[in-house]
């Protein structure tokens, strides 16, 4: 992926200055409301392989992640054996962590159950828990945004009794601004009002 030179912003305070990857994701993907149930199941399963590492290994790791996982795509992923999880933790270039490699498999297949047995849409289905709307914050600073939401543990606590696993509160609130369910861009970030017009 090519990145063009970074043009002068105020940005996130989080977001390193001279970091294109960082930067790239931050002015193009963090924040921006994703409508579509597989590109939203990716997502979540990317902030799952990132749980206890810090994000800008999981961004240096990320297409060779959807190369290894077939883009997440929970059709493909349900099918993956115990060959493919060899093949997975041979590789050097992704996280390799058999409990993270399960942990995908297993809720690929739950996305498939929900999908073709209760008829459930799973972007349906995440977006209802803020009503389809999302979240306007106004924050100051970073560190005033919180680590996780009581939106974010009712939908981790659903999750979970749906078999979901690696969806703890934390992970999904990271996950929710992700993909522009909450907007914690900052006020002085120029996402802020970008992200807050993109209902």
């Amino acid at each position: 992926m090519t990145y063009t030179k970074i043009p002068i912003l105020n940005r996130c305070a989080w977001v390193p200055p001279n970091d294109r990857l960082y930067t790239h994701y931050h002015d193009q993907e963090w924040g921006r409301p994703i409508k579509c149930e597989k590109e939203l199941f990716s997502k979540l399963i990317q902030e799952g392989q990132q749980a206890g590492l810090s994000w800008i290994t999981l961004l240096r790791k990320r297409q060779n992640l959807l190369l290894a996982y077939n883009n997440f795509d929970p059709d493909l992923l349900a099918n993956f054996d115990a060959l493919d999880c060899e093949r997975l933790m041979k590789n050097p270039n992704i996280i390799r962590s058999k409990l993270k490699i399960n942990a995908a498999i297993n809720n690929a297949k739950i996305f498939i159950y929900m999908r073709d047995q209760e008829k459930i849409n799973f972007s349906e289905y995440l977006w209802s828990f803020i009503n389809h709307t999302p979240i306007q914050n106004n924050w100051h600073k970073s560190k005033d945004i919180p680590k996780y939401s009581n939106v974010s543990k009712i939908m981790a606590a659903d999750l979970k009794k749906r078999g979901f696993k690696f969806v703890g509160p934390v992970i999904v609130y990271a996950f929710m601004q992700a993909v522009g369910m909450v907007n914690d861009h900052t006020l002085n970030c120029f996402a802020h009002n970008i992200c807050r017009d993109l209902n």
